[in-house]
């Protein structure tokens, strides 16, 4: 694939499918309830259980930056503002056709290049003229290196250089957008961070797997525990912080437990300023044998 490939609309829209099928699902989908708590709570939920859900302030997108209609666009902000939510886009830099994505080499010389500018100058543009807040999150999770991503791993320098340049254009095209840098939180992810001037909120990702504290740390581990290094690391930027992708699956107890603390640590977390629930399938398998684990707030429990 080439890395000056021209957006072009699929045959659905493939940029808003998960929020296409919650607008299908709603009618016949269980009704989830928000954490109890008063941290701001926000949702990715393409099964459509928090469609009618009072009390979720932020809907999370999820686009590609190539196979993109933006007119769906105007009816994902037409679906949140009519809920009172704001939005939190997150713009992968790739096609989700796995099988033309480019390399991390090709996406690093592509993007440094100009040869995506075009690309994030049009869905900034859109998500500009959108008439509700908007943040824009590029890039995510750079600082894990279980190869997922084609953006994650690279040199510190090209990543910051790549995130400069996206986000540069993006606020070119829609000042008044928030930025988010959202790391995983790992250990010298500092070594990413691309400047104040470049960053309005940093982003973290907290999963709760029963079976992978068990096998790795032969206990069962808390929200607060796997967040509070991340957010010590993220404490060190001075901006509100976010855990902008949240999930958590296991038995019925250690759900509840987590379900009842996510929402409830503001005392330890004073700067965190949302949770963002991730109610959807994992993506890509965990390792030693993990597997996908479901995140859907009706299919999480394992026993």
């Amino acid at each position: 694939m080439s890395a000056s490939r021209d957006l072009r609309p699929p045959v659905l829209p493939v940029a808003l499918a998960g929020l296409a099928v919650a607008w299908g699902a709603s009618a016949g989908a269980q009704v989830a309830q928000v954490p109890p708590g008063d941290i701001p709570f926000g949702v990715y939920d393409p099964p459509g259980n928090f469609s009618e859900t009072e009390g979720v302030t932020i809907e999370h997108l999820f686009l590609p930056w190539e196979d993109v209609a933006l007119e769906s666009l105007f009816d994902a902000a037409d679906y949140a503002a009519e809920r009172g939510r704001v939005l939190l886009v997150t713009l992968e830099p790739w096609t989700w056709v796995r099988s033309e994505r480019n390399t991390p080499e090709l996406l690093r010389q592509g993007i440094l290049s100009g040869a995506f500018d075009r690309n994030v100058q049009a869905i900034c543009a859109t998500l500009g003229q959108l008439d509700l807040p908007v943040t824009f999150r590029w890039g995510h999770e750079m600082d894990h290196e279980r190869g997922d991503f084609i953006w994650a791993g690279w040199n510190p320098e090209d990543y910051v250089a790549a995130y400069r340049r996206v986000t540069g254009l993006c606020r070119d095209a829609a000042p008044e957008i928030s930025l988010m840098w959202s790391p995983l939180g790992d250990e010298e992810m500092e070594a990413y961070w691309p400047g104040d001037e470049h960053v309005d909120i940093v982003g973290l990702t907290v999963f709760g797997l029963q079976a992978a504290d068990q096998l790795w740390h032969g206990r069962d581990r808390s929200f607060s525990e796997i967040l509070s290094p991340r957010y010590e690391r993220a404490m060190e930027f001075d901006r509100p912080i976010v855990v902008a992708e949240v999930g958590y699956s296991g038995s019925a107890e250690y759900v509840e437990a987590w379900e009842n603390e996510v929402r409830q640590v503001g005392d330890l977390f004073p700067d965190l300023v949302g949770v963002v629930y991730f109610n959807f399938p994992e993506v890509y398998p965990w390792p030693d044998g993990l597997g996908l684990p479901d995140w859907r707030v009706f299919e999480r429990v394992t026993d």
